[in-house]
């Protein structure tokens, strides 16, 4: 049975997945640590790494597998910069980097204001606008060397067919490139000095091009393989609910980062303070968004060491008050102003406690974005957190909505996939809901959390 390759460059992992585009099940999944390089001249993705791996994947792949097209999905806030020779400018910054803060207020004097783009103004280099904006000034050959602006997805599309591109979910992802209203790039693209220069926009199912015979040789994959466009991480993960189920309905992408989105959901006013925002969907909608590094997060409150979600450690978090509160990572989501902290005893790393209020935190916070966003309906997880009870049944019990978990290893990997694949439909279960007695209790800690909350503000 012939499978599609799926290229998906997350912040913390890069994987190769092999998907059947009748069920989209993923038959087989390889994985690379996305580590950043120092430098110079600021700090990198290792693109070169992540090149071999992709190649390396596909010759490995292919020999007991037959693979019909390759799809390309990767996380946002990122772009290429491609001179006239098709090679890389300059390396692909890490978006983490804090370098563009120091041009914060120049910066600001350019970017359009949030009612047009749905970007918010964020730290680092979240915004790629700012990226680009901090590079130039940086290097300052560096804008008259660029040839083309290519979105991430797009830049590995463009090593495996030569064709150049970007598509409207990366560009609608909180670039300060994209003006919502119009649907067009926005009056930034000017001001950074890049008329021109933006690489063709494409939808992300189209077919960018098919695979370099020299690829083709090395990796034993047929010289006519389709590679699609590519589409931003959380958009594939949308994708597969957008196409197979009725509106309204929300979505939690889970991972590095956390991605709440709404579909036909309350209208509501977006504060921008809050890291809400507007992605732009696989059909070119708007969505709207929130998020939060809840991956990150994770590991950062576990220490490296997880314990287990066991009934016994439930009923005493819950009975006992244990609550961690935000924010562990600074800037980053509904209480980005907020300083981490422990209400009650903290439980030590690798005890079962531990992991069940971890979990019940990363639930509460995950349902202040839906809030937030106006969601309605039921709600499907998707990713690492879909496995978590602790986080599901807080999740339940916080937003009211109906849970349901999307089944895969790599929802955004699935949802790359049915680019190539519309017809496909992925496999969810509904997680059983709490009984009464179970859901007051999840209630009135997440009640008394969000008091906690506010009162230490």
């Amino acid at each position: 049975m012939s499978a599609i390759a799926v290229i998906d460059i997350g912040k913390t992992n890069a994987k190769l997945a092999l998907v059947d585009p009748e069920t989209l099940d993923e038959t087989a999944v390889l994985t690379r640590p996305n580590t950043v390089r120092s430098g110079p001249p600021w700090p990198h993705f290792d693109v070169k790494g992540h090149w071999e791996f992709i190649l390396d994947g596909l010759t490995h792949l292919a020999r007991p597998h037959s693979i019909a097209a390759i799809s390309v999905t990767t996380h946002g806030a990122c772009a290429a910069l491609l001179d006239a020779q098709g090679q890389l400018a300059a390396p692909i910054l890490d978006y983490e980097h804090t370098g563009p803060d120091t041009c914060r207020a120049a910066y600001d004097a350019l970017r359009p204001p949030f009612a047009q783009t749905g970007s918010p103004r964020l730290g680092a280099g979240l915004n790629l606008g700012a990226q680009l904006f901090w590079q130039f000034r940086e290097m300052p050959d560096l804008a008259a060397r660029v040839a083309h602006v290519v979105t991430y997805p797009q830049y590995w599309g463009y090593l495996l067919t030569g064709e150049v591109a970007c598509d409207v979910t990366s560009l609608g992802c909180h670039t300060d490139l994209w003006d919502i209203a119009s649907g067009q790039p926005s009056a930034l693209v000017d001001r950074l000095g890049l008329p021109g220069k933006m690489a063709p926009l494409r939808a992300p199912a189209d077919v960018l091009g098919h695979l370099r015979a020299d690829l083709a040789a090395r990796t034993g994959l047929a010289p006519d393989t389709p590679v699609a466009c590519g589409i931003h991480d959380s958009n594939a993960s949308l994708l597969p609910h957008l196409l197979g189920r009725a509106a309204p309905f929300g979505v939690l992408s889970t991972g590095t980062w956390v991605v709440a989105m709404a579909i036909g959901g309350a209208a509501v006013s977006l504060d921008e303070s809050r890291d809400l925002l507007v992605n732009v969907n696989a059909r070119g909608a708007p969505v709207p968004s929130a998020r939060f590094m809840g991956g990150r997060e994770h590991e950062l409150a576990l220490g490296g060491v997880s314990g287990a979600i066991t009934q016994s450690a439930l009923s005493d978090v819950l009975a006992q008050s244990v609550m961690l509160l935000p924010t562990l990572v600074p800037g980053s989501g509904p209480f980005g102003d907020h300083h981490a902290q422990w209400n009650g005893a903290e439980p030590p790393i690798g005890s079962d406690a531990r992991a069940v209020a971890v979990g019940f935190y990363l639930a509460l916070v995950s349902a202040e974005c839906l809030r937030l966003i106006g969601q309605e309906g039921p709600v499907i997880v998707e990713g690492p957190f879909s496995r978590n009870p602790a986080f599901l049944d807080m999740l339940a019990a916080a937003s009211g909505a109906e849970i349901i978990c999307a089944k895969g290893q790599t929802g955004t990997s699935q949802g790359a996939a049915l680019l190539f694949a519309q017809d496909a439909r992925s496999a969810t279960d509904a997680r059983a809901p709490l009984n009464r007695a179970e859901r007051e209790r999840y209630q009135r800690y997440a009640s008394q959390w969000m008091r906690a909350v506010q009162a230490a503000a």
